[in-house]
């Protein structure tokens, strides 16, 4: 009924051991301490009532919810329904668009002022490049003795923090590749390529029908618009991605397909790789009920009519993060908004 602890360590010692076995020293100090009493064994009865309150206090299982919530009416949708339907909208959303941009170009060229409205657009476009570099916070970090090719590209990689491309510029001060062009970034070729359609359009097709005339030089404005449109990896993410071993090439699909998203791209590396980046530029089955029900709504029959509605469309289709600033926008908003009524109602039929 009793137990021996070393009061050093505050170590039990076993019955069945001798003192040189436990490393018992002389003058060490032992406890000679009584056991407590085991606790008496419960009734029958007192395991049935400790049950039972177990039970009555136990979180109620699926099939118990359920058949408990079975007559109550549905007001929230589930979260994991409402991601997949978010999902299965985006998807379809690209289709959308790559079959309205066909409609559109072909609306827009039967108006005669077409070109002029397009070479408008065309300019805005010029003035909201996305590619180009704060000029203050360039300046900031020229005066600071950074060469300006260097400032240009840690401004681009840091989202035009003039503090955080300072940290980059120091950091990689004397990194080899400090000077090498960014992943993902369009060749000097393909750039001199665009400077000779880009005169090619202004220049005017040749000598035709004025109506043929009107229609190549509005197909050379879409081209161009279309190149400024062109997808633009995250930098940071190409590299992150390319140092876990994926090719460059392989690596900007990823993020074309999975909007710029990183870990979403990492995903679909390592997946299955669906959607391809061949499948984002196929359009809805025209003959479908979905695309002939947004065809046949007034407010998209005459969004398509705007020019701006096509850029909209165009932008969506190669940046889907500035769908919001198209949402919100005056003229491109309520056909955006149409098409979303449309799709879910047909959806739920």
């Amino acid at each position: 009924h009793h137990k021996l602890i070393h009061a050093t360590s505050e170590k039990v010692l076993t019955d069945t051991k001798t003192v040189l076995e436990e490393n018992i020293q002389d003058r060490d100090v032992l406890l000679l301490i009584k056991k407590r009493a085991p606790p008496p064994l419960p009734k029958m009865a007192d395991v049935s009532a400790e049950e039972k309150r177990k039970q009555e206090q136990k979180a109620p299982d699926k099939d118990a919810i359920l058949k408990a919530t079975a007559n109550l009416p549905s007001r929230n949708v589930d979260r994991t329904v409402a991601q997949h339907n978010m999902r299965d909208f985006q998807t379809e959303l690209r289709k959308i668009l790559v079959s309205l941009i066909e409609v559109a170009q072909k609306l827009l060229a039967l108006n005669p002022d077409a070109v002029e409205l397009f070479k408008k657009a065309n300019a805005m476009l010029d003035e909201d490049e996305e590619d180009r570099v704060d000029e203050i916070a360039l300046r900031q970090l020229t005066e600071m003795g950074f060469p300006e090719s260097r400032a240009v590209k840690a401004l681009r990689l840091n989202h035009m923090s003039v503090t955080q491309a300072m940290e980059w510029l120091i950091e990689h001060a004397d990194d080899p590749a400090v000077d090498a062009p960014l992943p993902g970034q369009a060749p000097s070729e393909a750039a001199a390529e665009a400077g000779a359609s880009s005169a090619e359009a202004s220049a005017g097709p040749s000598s035709e029908a004025g109506g043929e005339e009107a229609k190549d030089e509005l197909t050379e404005i879409f081209k161009k618009i279309r190149r400024k449109r062109e997808f633009r990896p995250d930098p940071r993410a190409v590299i992150a991605l390319m140092e876990m071993g994926f090719d460059e090439k392989e690596v900007v699909d990823a993020l074309r397909v999975n909007n710029n998203q990183q870990n979403a791209a990492c995903e679909w590396l390592l997946g299955d790789r669906k959607p391809s980046p061949e499948d984002l530029d196929k359009g809805i089955d025209t003959n479908s009920p979905l695309f002939q029900a947004i065809l046949e709504n007034p407010v998209v029959q005459l969004g398509l009519t705007n020019p701006k509605t096509l850029l909209a469309f165009e932008d969506m289709l190669e940046n889907p993060l500035n769908s919001t600033q198209w949402m919100n926008d005056p003229e491109t908003g309520p056909v955006m908004l149409q098409i979303s009524r449309i799709f879910q109602t047909l959806n739920r039929t």
